[in-house]
């Protein structure tokens, strides 16, 4: 089954692309540039594993207000909060290229509060350094969990779907707010190149709620349900992201993986036990769990194993010249080999 359909039109904004790169440069990621990339959420495993690969081909400061102690020594850490005004030391003293945005909370044990004022305020904040510095390019990692799981999604969610995420899970909510600022901004300063990335669920040494599922023991499933599923490995995340840097590039893309698999198959794939269990008994269970803090899945997390949220990734292939290079195999078994 493919996930790929025709591209949809660019933005009548976008300026003239250049020739689409390939699937994945053998020479340098990036055009050689004079500029600095700036990575927030340096500190993350996803941003460790991008701040290797961009500086061999460019300047790059990573901003993590945590310790990045195992960072390539020609990388700059400024361990600063995004909130604070200390991050526009940052754009004042290099001249900056392009920004990376991955410093995004996910963890969903921090108050609504916490959440919003890291996601979303320190965004906003990110936003106007962009602006006020003309920076010439903008990358957000967003996600295809904006989409939101739902009974009667069409089988390939192209971008221009609705982002209902955060219609049954609250917690989305701040994420679907910041890919609508990036679009905001996207439309109100044509001279930055605002990319928006929505990859599907991403595995490997990344601790998010999807590698963190597949990593237990027993995988639970619902009785009655086998949903399709894309995964994408987080080194193709990174490659997407590469794509997305180069200059002309600019829009809004879904990041697919390999082919979707059946959530079955993808437990057989591991080769670890499940056991499916009644859907209103397993929220039952996630709520009792999660009020005595023995879990770290939210009940509604149980929809991405009910339903269908899968995306056309057609665009990002036409457009940023991206592909996937690694086998749904080698995707699953990530959160085992790459932890």
């Amino acid at each position: 089954m493919s996930s790929r359909a025709p591209a949809s039109p660019s933005p009548s904004s976008a300026p003239p692309s250049l020739a689409p790169l390939s699937v994945m440069p053998r020479g340098p990621l990036l055009p050689r540039g004079e500029g600095t990339v700036i990575v927030t959420g340096a500190c993350g495993r996803l941003g460790k594993r991008l701040v290797r690969i961009l500086h061999r081909e460019r300047p790059v400061i990573g901003v993590d207000r945590r310790p990045f102690p195992d960072k390539p020594k020609d990388v700059v850490h400024e361990q600063v909060d995004i909130r604070r005004k200390k991050l526009k030391d940052v754009f004042r003293g290099e001249r900056i290229e392009a920004v990376v945005h991955l410093g995004v909370m996910h963890d969903p044990r921090a108050s609504q509060t916490e959440h919003h004022s890291w996601n979303v305020a320190g965004f906003q904040k990110l936003l106007e350094y962009v602006a006020h510095y003309r920076v010439p390019k903008l990358v957000v990692l967003s996600s295809a969990n904006v989409y939101g799981p739902q009974p009667d999604n069409a089988q390939f969610l192209k971008e221009e779907a609705p982002l209902l995420g955060g219609a049954r899970f609250s917690e989305i909510r701040d994420l679907i707010e910041v890919d609508m600022l990036a679009q905001g901004f996207f439309w109100k300063y044509a001279h930055t190149e605002t990319v928006i990335l929505r990859p599907v669920h991403i595995l490997g040494s990344v601790h998010n709620a999807a590698s963190n599922f597949l990593r237990l023991p027993t995988i639970p499933t619902l009785l009655g349900f086998d949903p399709m599923v894309q995964l994408v490995h987080e080194s193709d995340v990174v490659r997407a992201i590469a794509c997305a840097l180069a200059p002309g590039k600019r829009g809004i893309y879904n990041i697919g993986g390999p082919e979707p698999l059946p959530l079955s198959h993808v437990v057989k794939l591991l080769g670890r036990p499940s056991i499916p269990v009644p859907y209103t008994l397993g929220k039952a269970i996630m709520k009792r769990l999660w009020s005595f803090r023995l879990t770290t899945f939210p009940a509604p997390e149980l929809d991405h194993i009910r339903f269908v949220c899968m995306v056309d990734d057609g665009r990002a292939r036409d457009e940023l010249g991206y592909a996937p290079a690694c086998s749904i195999e080698q995707t699953v078994r990530s959160v085992d080999t790459d932890v």
